[in-house]
């Protein structure tokens, strides 16, 4: 057995778990990691240009591939940078591992410089996380780390190893013995009552909807639901994180629901006389007011986490179980059954939804931001990665761009993380270097990592930027539009002139104010060879519709004024 130091040690683990990119920033505590770098080329390290930007990487990375993703800082404000981006993971479900320095362990305590005690600032933002006081207890901390980010319902681990750890030799061994956290897990099978309780409940049901999230991706389950919701004949509504993980072109696909949601999805739930929830947690933005959700719908619960199960919504059938699984055993005792005229009610709902959209689509003066997303979806096929940022930009991209494939969809969601975007597209494109992947934010966000475009031209990675520029924190701005009687405090911003600023990296970028020259941009830069920014220049109070006001009714939604026809 080779001896090894605690720095050799993390990379040889980073190895054994199959690791191939890493995102990190440097410093003092972590200096002896660094160092033992150099002698693990077949790991890639992407020097990130601030700690929240390697997080949110990392996390891109592991939505884009479904592995784990792996940041790396030094303690005190290195750790305490990646705290938003490890609560950005957190409330997404999303497996990635952050290892930080710290000082060593005789001065632990004695707030000696750069110390933070970051296990204990992270405690309510991480499924688990380590001190690894003892060297020999490494190798081992990092695998459990490993497992437990990407086991049942995935999350962010962090281990902080003090330096004097790293520095420390003992034999290296890699660990093969079984890992027992964590000891609460799902059942592998579903009980047989509860199977049967579940088909009866949906062959009664007259006006079914199914509620697709994030889990449904997390599981492999896509064509499974795929499967269910054509034998069942039951409409399919989408979370925003679970956007792709049913086809949008499918007829049977309501689209997203929710505060920002398609208004006939919110009226089919609220009418819907059962619910099948599967892989999503009932969040404040899908429910609307709890006390008017659903009133007249049976609910059946499929979930992984039993900490969600009745957390926000009473259920009649709580399933604990990871969805394929659920779905897998649950499709043969479900019965085809038509439901034409449930189908009639939605599409009727759906066609006076079309009539509107149709009044914005005529041609006019004003760059409208619904246009540029829909004219990237049309351009792109769909096919592309779309990595949107937080606010209006994120929520036209998921109304306007039609997701048919997973994966297709990445964005923050339950902590509407702005600044999101352009590092974790850059992770996502280490995960996928093949697809075409663009960046969607607004002129706001884009400017809280903006600095990321030099990580982006040190790896010479090619990524296609879309800033929907209206000069606005644009949702911020919509609320004060609607709610406070436009009396803008504080969401007019001023921005650098992007083209320049893109310049300044050596960027190719273009400013975009004709709806005639949307498309022609877009195509340029798909035809690049390298990285392009477009600086969308939109109508700056546009609004996003509809949109159901915080703890109103889910049916309660404002509407897109319609004008009367000339």
């Amino acid at each position: 057995m080779a001896v090894k130091t605690g720095a050799q040690i993390i990379w040889e683990s980073l190895v054994k778990e199959g690791v191939e990119v890493v995102f990190g920033y440097p410093g003092g505590t972590i200096l002896p990691t660094y160092d033992a770098m150099l002698d693990y080329p077949s790991i890639h390290h992407v020097l990130a240009r601030h700690e929240q930007g390697a997080t949110h990487a990392a996390d891109g990375y592991a939505r884009a591939s479904g592995k784990v993703g792996v940041a790396i800082a030094t303690s005190g404000p290195g750790a305490t940078n990646m705290v938003t981006g490890i609560a950005t993971a957190q409330l997404d479900s999303s497996p990635i591992v952050c290892i930080t320095g710290q000082v060593g362990t005789t001065v632990i305590g004695s707030d000696a410089f750069q110390e933070v005690d970051i296990t204990g600032v992270t405690l309510p933002i991480t499924k688990h996380n380590y001190m690894v006081t003892r060297v020999q207890d490494l190798a081992g901390t990092i695998r459990e780390a490993f497992h437990v980010a990407r086991e049942g319902r995935p999350g962010p681990v962090l281990v902080d190893v003090p330096k004097d750890v790293q520095n420390s030799k003992c034999e290296f061994v890699y660990p093969d013995t079984p890992i027992l956290y964590p000891r609460r897990r799902a059942p592998a099978q579903t009980p047989s009552e509860q199977l049967a309780r579940a088909a009866e409940m949906i062959s009664k049901a007259e006006r079914p909807v199914i509620l697709a999230g994030h889990g449904v991706l997390i599981s492999g389950a896509m064509q499974k639901l795929i499967e269910f919701a054509d034998k069942t004949q039951i409409p399919v509504a989408l979370t925003l994180l679970g956007l792709g993980v049913f086809p949008r072109q499918h007829p049977l696909c309501l689209g997203m629901m929710g505060m920002h949601g398609e208004a006939y999805a919110n009226r089919a739930v609220q009418s819907a006389d059962l619910l099948i929830a599967v892989g999503m947690r009932f969040d404040d933005r899908v429910t609307g007011n709890l006390k008017t959700y659903a009133k007249h719908a049976k609910k059946i619960h499929i979930e992984i986490d039993p900490s969600e199960i009745a957390k926000n919504v009473r259920v009649d059938l709580p399933i604990l179980g990871d969805a394929y699984g659920v779905l897998d055993q649950l499709l043969p005792l479900v019965t085809s059954a038509p439901r034409e005229a449930w189908h009639a009610q939605i599409h009727e709902w759906q066609m006076e939804t079309g009539a509107r959209d149709v009044l914005r689509k005529e041609e006019g003066d004003g760059l409208i931001p619904a246009q540029v997303i829909h004219s990237l979806w049309q351009v792109t096929e769909g096919n592309a990665i779309v990595v949107s940022d937080v606010g209006q930009n994120q929520m036209w991209e998921a109304q306007y761009y039609r997701h048919d494939i997973p994966r297709g969809l990445i964005t923050s969601g339950g902590l509407g993380t702005m600044g999101f975007a352009l590092p974790a597209a850059i992770g996502a494109k280490f995960a996928r270097r093949d697809a075409e992947v663009w960046v969607v934010a607004g002129d706001g966000g884009f400017q809280m990592t903006q600095a990321e475009l030099a990580t982006l031209q040190q790896e010479r990675l090619k990524l296609n930027i879309a800033i929907i520029n209206n000069g606005f924190l644009g949702m911020v701005r919509q609320w004060q539009e609607f709610f406070y009687g436009r009396r803008y405090a504080a969401t007019p911003i001023l921005s650098p002139d992007f083209v320049k600023l893109a310049d300044a990296h050596g960027i190719a970028a273009r400013r975009v104010t004709r709806r005639e020259d949307v498309v022609p941009a877009i195509e340029a830069a798909r035809q690049s060879a390298e990285t392009m920014l477009i600086d969308f220049r939109v109508e700056q109070e546009d609004a996003v519709y509809p949109m159901v006001p915080a703890g109103a009714d889910l049916h309660d939604m404002i509407r897109r004024p319609v004008e009367p026809a000339k």
